[in-house]
């Protein structure tokens, strides 16, 4: 018979202490090796950055507090860098905050996200919906409009800093999705992520899936969305484990893109992984567990893990609520099926997000050991959990897997980040 042991996850910004057998398998991460110096990161922005820079205003995009990427370090060092070694004026640089159709934050929330440089520079929080001043750049065969900020295209440089990351419709998140979805208007951002529906099949779109760009149409249709944007500069982080940056990439090319995404890959990805009968996963703790949007992901990679009727118990403290408003009326439309049909009709925020719960919970039972309270837990299908009877059932499960970081790590093959792999 298995003895216990406790693993320490994490959940919000502390830990809990989790008893689970011994013979559980634990699967994690490859941990990326820390390579972030001042120095690297202007030499490598030397290598990147023409001579002279173009005339016109620095445009810096940044992502907002859920996809966070060591911009209180990083910042100063470009600004510092494209002033003193480049010769910008500093009235020349302004930010932009690339929401999409994310809730603002606040200006503490923003203060914390970016450093002191908040205060320093103009940052504009970028609205979807708002009246701002869309320009629109076409249109990709699939019939998405693109439509962005037409200040971008005043701009003399524009320079994204973000994150990459697996993302569970798009393939991948950070990069080009920073100006598009990021600051693009709300209409032509739902065009796009509507293609996550098969509407054929009335089901999800079978290639919209973490870590795949080959074969996944919302993907495809980013590729030209990109082709169709401004042109930009891309400082990419490769986060380790606990959110920190890692190593900073810089790349002025889809290439360069994609290049990233397959060392990301290469670390959060685990190939020909079985089938649990239960897996205690935590989201990663904040701000990965910050809302039940943000939370998702980590629901939707560990699900994969779960066998057909199978259990999932997700740490995940969600302090900030669901984190959308376009959430939760999918689920009083009658079922899955009625609100595909709707969805397909009329695309809107955090549908998708929605029908991917309502898949899962129709395939795996999901409990969720959360700050969110029990009432909201029943109404989207699943079902809230105490620390003790996370335990009870651990300790009754028969396969089980924990995964510390269950935001970070897929179920992937090798191939589908493009067709040539």
């Amino acid at each position: 018979m298995s003895g216990v042991r406790t693993v320490s996850l994490r959940y919000g910004r502390g830990q809990l202490d989790c008893a689970v057998p011994t013979d559980a398998d634990i699967l994690t991460i490859r941990e990326p090796q820390p390579e972030v110096s001042q120095a690297a990161f202007c030499e490598g922005l030397r290598r990147l950055l023409p001579q002279p820079l173009p005339t016109g205003p620095i445009v810096i995009v940044v992502a907002d507090k859920t996809r966070l990427c060591g911009y209180a370090t990083a910042l100063p060092w470009l600004v510092e860098a494209l002033c003193r070694e480049h010769g910008a004026a500093r009235s020349r640089i302004c930010f932009r905050i690339a929401y999409g159709t994310h809730a603002p934050q606040s200006e503490a929330e923003s203060l914390a996200a970016y450093g002191p440089i908040y205060a320093d520079f103009p940052f504009v929080h970028h609205r979807c919906a708002a009246p701002t001043r869309f320009a629109e750049l076409g249109r990709t065969s699939r019939g998405t409009p693109v439509r962005i900020r037409a200040d971008l295209l005043e701009a003399g440089l524009i320079l994204t800093v973000g994150a990459i990351s697996h993302h569970y419709f798009a393939g991948f998140g950070g990069g080009r999705k920073l100006l598009f979805p990021g600051l693009g208007e709300q209409e032509a951002i739902y065009a796009n992520h509507r293609l996550f529906l098969d509407t054929d099949r009335s089901t999800l779109a079978a290639g919209c899936r973490p870590g795949r760009l080959a074969g996944n149409p919302l993907a495809e249709d980013l590729a030209e969305i990109d082709c169709l944007l401004p042109p930009y500069l891309s400082i990419h982080g490769l986060l380790d484990s606990r959110g920190g940056v890692a190593t900073y990439r810089f790349g002025a090319t889809a290439t360069d893109f994609l290049a990233v995404c397959r060392e990301h890959d290469a670390l959060y990805r685990i190939d020909n992984a079985g089938s649990y009968d239960l897996v205690l996963a935590s989201a990663g703790g904040f701000p990965k567990d910050i809302n039940l949007i943000q939370a998702h992901k980590a629901i939707d990679n560990a699900a994969a893990f779960v066998r057909e009727g199978g259990t999932l118990i997700l740490l995940a403290e969600c302090a900030d609520g669901i984190g959308s408003t376009t959430f939760l009326p999918s689920f009083e439309m009658g079922g899955r099926k009625a609100a595909f049909a709707h969805l397909a009709r009329h695309y809107s925020g955090n549908g998708g997000t929605a029908l991917a719960l309502m898949t899962k919970t129709e395939r795996i039972h999901i409990h969720l050991l959360t700050a969110l309270d029990s009432e909201l837990c029943r109404r989207i299908g699943v079902s809230r959990i105490r620390l003790e009877e996370a335990d009870r059932r651990a300790m009754a499960a028969g396969t089980m897997a924990v995964i510390p970081n269950a935001s970070l790590l897929i179920r992937g093959e090798a191939g589908t980040i493009t067709p040539t792999e």
